[in-house]
């Protein structure tokens, strides 16, 4: 296992992070798994056996039991963990019980800290971008939350580039903490972050954390072409998180990492997951298992380093059209770009 600097700050955090979403199984958990305290504990072990050093929650999850359930089965090894959890997503359905008001941001991460019985948490992210509510009002409060001790360090989740960066400026401006990563969805199936919000991060220093990088068992190697997919499972039409645009890319970018996986003797899950890890600004990722089987195979990526023919490969069967301006400077300007414009078309070179 690998161990990387979040951001710009000191904080090392193994290059995959364990994901609660199927703790407890209610609420929007119920698609992802149904576990409970004594499936977190075995699955927390075998997270902590591969190198794992983070954990990743959310109050939303579950409704409020996924933290609870990491809380109890984390139990006194509580200090041997970074726990990162979010705020934004409604827990209630008053109108002041969802949003990144001054209001509900310090009242969510009360509540966390009291469902995951600890007095601090590690990385304390904004689940979601909340254009009504003032960024100053946002991030006051998060800087409020850090220097009382309640919080360490505060990241956004699914921000775009704009949004990020207005953050970033805003904290530069007034002398506050900044975000030090932003969780985002990046897989093979779709690399849309690529076009902007990489080459952000990379200029910004800010770290990557990875959500469904097997864009939600797409990329398991279960769903091949002409072959039946396991019952109950849902037809590539039925996905909205990720949505399924083009079946034909997708089964082909399956079939090459179900090819290169046999090639190592691994799954086709591992080559997604290390084709991620191996992308500029990624500091971890984030991975969930409905079994422990699941969770074991997938943190065995760690150990996978793919060849640069093999992430070439990779890069051409899942790309998609560069799009303008950045056509025209890939066509005209690359006697001056910086690192972080070449993260950006690097593989359309």
């Amino acid at each position: 296992m690998q161990y990387r600097q979040l951001g710009r700050t000191g904080l090392r955090v193994s290059t995959f992070t364990l994901g609660t979403m199927g703790f407890g199984g209610t609420g929007w958990a119920t698609p992802v798994g149904t576990i409970g305290v004594d499936g977190a504990r075995e699955e927390i072990a075998i997270a902590k056996d591969a190198g794992v050093n983070m954990i990743d929650t959310a109050d939303v999850y579950s409704e409020g039991l996924a933290e609870e359930i990491l809380g109890q089965a984390l139990g006194t090894t509580r200090d041997e963990w970074l726990i990162a959890t979010k705020v934004r997503m409604p827990m209630g359905d008053g109108p002041n019980d969802a949003g990144l008001s001054r209001h509900h941001v310090i009242r969510g991460a009360e509540a966390s800290l009291r469902r995951l019985g600890t007095d601090y948490i590690d990385l304390f992210q904004v689940h979601e971008w909340d254009g009504q509510t003032p960024l100053e009002e946002t991030l006051s409060a998060l800087d409020d939350l850090v220097r009382s001790g309640k919080v360490r360090y505060i990241g956004c989740s699914n921000y775009g580039a704009w949004q990020m960066m207005k953050a970033l400026g805003f904290s530069e401006r007034l002398g506050i903490e900044r975000f030090a990563g932003n969780q985002l969805y990046y897989s093979l199936q779709n690399r849309d972050i690529e076009t902007e919000i990489v080459p952000a991060a990379v200029d910004q220093g800010v770290g990557i954390l990875v959500w469904s990088p097997l864009a939600g068992g797409l990329l398991s190697g279960k769903y091949r072409r002409g072959v039946d997919a396991p019952p109950g499972s849902r037809h590539l039409t039925e996905w909205s998180e990720p949505p399924v645009h083009d079946e034909d890319k997708l089964y082909d970018t399956i079939e090459l990492a179900v090819k290169i996986g046999e090639s190592h003797g691994v799954s086709a899950a591992q080559v997604s997951l290390a084709y991620i890890a191996q992308k500029p600004a990624v500091t971890s990722i984030i991975v969930g298992a409905r079994t422990p089987e699941q969770l074991r195979d997938n943190l065995a990526a760690a150990d996978l380093v793919l060849t640069a023919d093999e992430v070439k490969a990779l890069d051409d069967v899942s790309s998609t059209p560069l799009s303008y301006p950045f056509w025209h400077q890939r066509n005209t300007s690359t006697d001056r770009l910086s690192e972080a414009d070449l993260t950006q078309i690097n593989h359309y070179l």
